[in-house]
């Protein structure tokens, strides 16, 4: 089977991407690319994506892309959250750094989604498009790229041949692998659970980071009295936490969150992922792109998992149609190094700034402690800096 592009992986930025391409020529007056997506669960889980505890941050500059693929319409109107302010904590101290939305000269920072509901929305958007085949329930058993296209055989036997080979199959992409791309992995040792749940006190639409001793809590606020909570732990204590009954479990977050919020309920189920931050030494190849999280795998704390994966997904949408309206190569070397430099400039510096403050605002040690309140104190003090911090939250930087 001959496609123009090969997608594997139909998460959130495979199927973004997928839509981007299919939009951008809409009225072009060209012939649409042939895109394939290749997917190992079934579609009808893509159809109806189960609640998975992640919330996403989106900036404004997502919210416009989402708006220009037609899926932004498609989340229900209830479902998203404004994220008012940012409150960085540390330790035992009511004090902080406060990121106001004045500072990004918005409104808001950003946006609160459910990523069942991006899913669910990237889904729909797709099957849309006419010119996208889905291939779901399908593995991928070999990959090859040479300077004329790519092949990718599917364990079913059957072959697909495309111009371009983009991989977006999560932080331990496969194909990256299989391409022999290497990455920086960095495990934190660390599990990350999330869930919803109702508090007594309101939130203010303000998003918390609390570097507390010996855990890390997140709250994000949802409309109503309602937050989605990180908790973040070692394997061994987490553990006793997710056997817990909800009664129980409802009272050790009360007390997790020194009752800032009154008493909290849980409202959804529970989950945990381990924490694994990833980046890919190189990007492209042959007529191969990485893309999402095979490409830059995020430490949540940055609140910029998702936005990174669609932002990569528009700059490689935009510059292969750019090229293709010229009548060049839409997979040429220079289109790809040219998405490699635009999204590893977009992507380093948050990437290793998150190494520093994770390993800073996690350790332990008497000096950690106290730089970690006095980075603080100094970070609040700071109009500039905090304009900078909300000028990464909202996207405009």
């Amino acid at each position: 089977m001959d496609f123009d592009v090969v997608v594997i992986g139909a998460g959130p930025a495979g199927l973004s991407f997928a839509r981007a391409l299919s939009v951008g020529e809409a009225g072009a007056g060209q012939t649409p690319l042939r895109i394939a997506l290749i997917e190992s669960q079934p579609e009808a889980t893509l159809a109806s994506p189960a609640f998975d505890g992640r919330e996403i941050a989106l900036t404004h500059f997502s919210a416009r892309v989402l708006r220009e693929l037609g899926m932004w319409d498609r989340f229900p109107a209830d479902a998203v959250s404004p994220l008012r302010d940012a409150k960085v904590l540390n330790g035992l101290s009511l004090h902080g750094m406060n990121i106001e939305h004045q500072h990004g000269n918005k409104d808001e920072l950003g946006y609160l989604i459910s990523n069942h509901l991006i899913r669910k929305a990237a889904y729909e958007a797709v099957k849309d498009s006419p010119n996208v085949t889905l291939i779901c329930d399908a593995k991928v058993t070999d990959l090859r790229t040479d300077a004329d296209g790519g092949q990718v055989t599917m364990a079913d036997g059957n072959t697909l041949r495309a111009s371009l080979v983009v991989a977006a199959d999560s932080r331990f992409s496969a194909a990256r692998r299989a391409m022999g791309i290497s990455a920086r992995m960095h495990d934190f040792g660390k599990v990350m659970m999330v869930c919803q749940m109702e508090h007594d006190e309101p939130h203010e639409h303000v998003a918390w980071e609390w570097f507390d001793y010996g855990q890390t809590l997140a709250l994000l606020p949802m409309n109503g009295n309602r937050s989605s909570v990180v908790l973040t732990l070692p394997q061994h204590e987490m553990q006793p936490l997710e056997a817990m009954s909800a009664e129980a479990f409802n009272d050790a977050i009360t007390a997790r969150f020194a009752r800032r919020l009154g008493d909290m309920r849980l409202t959804s189920t529970r989950h945990c992922y381990p924490l694994v931050a990833v980046y890919a030494d190189r990007f492209v190849g042959k007529r191969f792109a990485l893309m999402g999280d095979a490409a830059v795998g995020m430490h949540p704390v940055t609140a910029h998992g998702f936005n990174f994966g669609l932002k990569g997904a528009d700059t490689l949408a935009r510059g292969m149609l750019k090229a293709r309206a010229s009548g060049s190569d839409f997979a040429s070397p220079a289109v790809l190094q040219a998405y490699e430099s635009t999204h590893r400039r977009a992507t380093l510096p948050l990437y290793l700034a998150t190494h520093a403050v994770a390993k800073l605002y996690t350790s332990e040690s008497l000096p950690s402690r106290v730089l970690r309140d006095a980075f603080l104190g100094i970070g609040q003090r700071l109009t500039p800096f905090k304009r900078l911090v909300a000028a990464s939250l909202t996207g405009a930087h």
